[in-house]
């Protein structure tokens, strides 16, 4: 497994949610096996992805039974073919009927998450350009979500509301203006980043003024970037780039090569697509 990406610090509230979630009062299939009788089964996947979610799996299992023995074939991050075997386990029927569903559900969405991360990233190859996600995270599981972004090879943008300010348009209607939207952020919370969006090349020009550390180009185009990029170049107070709306596969590379510094991608968390995986059980004589 890398130890390169710190699994979230929750992991455990998470693991814990998601069986109460499943077994509620218990599960009453698993309960038609005798409690005595001992199991193997083998997980395998059905389609090449890169796999993530190895500390869920572990958890989920562990917190059903802690007889439940893992033996994995694969590490957090690698890429994985159609029809490899992942891990197998031994313990109680029970218990591996029962952590199943739940352990597996972490698997193929965590590694759907880094799959596409890694898609976009390794487009992003030999440029200077960073790959982000957003908050647009499936509710409850953010911070397993932003892990496997970064287990995938992409970066994280803010984690949420508390950590970073982002000055979009109703913002800065109601504080009147960019400068004085900043201006607030500045008095309020002066030790985190204060990013705005923008729409055209006037209201860049604002935020640089302002003193924002990064601006997001919204729905620019390519030519409309360049010309940010120029314009940012010129300030003796540069700031931070980062382009976002509409990013697809087709389009990324040529984005990062106009000289933005981050793309932040919603599709790496909102439309991610789960991985096909398959567990095969068998009682042991």
């Amino acid at each position: 497994m890398s130890q390169s990406v710190p699994v979230p610090a929750d992991l455990s509230q998470q693991v814990a949610h998601a069986l109460a979630e499943d077994i509620g009062s218990g599960d009453l299939t698993a309960g038609l096996i005798a409690g005595d009788r001992s199991g193997r089964a083998s997980v395998i996947t059905r389609e090449a992805a890169i796999i993530c979610g190895i500390p869920y799996v572990e958890a989920s299992f562990h917190a059903v039974d802690a007889r439940v023995r893992i033996q994995w074939q694969v590490a957090e991050g690698d890429p994985i073919a159609a029809n490899q075997l992942l891990f197998s386990l031994e313990g109680p029927a029970r218990a591996l009927l029962t952590g199943e569903r739940t352990a597996l559900n972490f698997l193929q969405l965590l590694s759907g998450t880094a799959t596409a991360a890694h898609a976009f990233a390794v487009l992003l190859e030999g440029t200077n350009c960073r790959l982000l996600d957003t908050r647009k995270t499936i509710p409850g599981l953010r911070t397993a979500q932003k892990y496997a972004v970064r287990v995938g090879g992409g970066h994280n943008h803010r984690m949420g509301l508390f950590d970073g300010i982002l000055i979009k348009e109703n913002h800065i209607m109601a504080a009147g203006s960019i400068a004085g939207a900043v201006g607030a952020a500045r008095l309020a919370s002066a030790r985190v980043p204060v990013e705005v969006e923008v729409e055209n090349l006037f209201e860049l020009r604002q935020a640089i003024a302002a003193g924002a550390d990064i601006a997001l180009l919204d729905e620019f185009s390519i030519e409309a970037m360049r010309e940010a990029v120029a314009v940012n170049a010129e300030s003796p107070t540069p700031l931070k780039l980062e382009a976002s709306g509409g990013i697809t596969a087709a389009t990324i590379r040529e984005i990062a090569q106009t000289g933005v510094d981050f793309i932040s991608v919603g599709g790496l968390t909102k439309h991610v697509r789960a991985i096909d995986l398959s567990m095969r059980f068998e009682l042991k004589a």
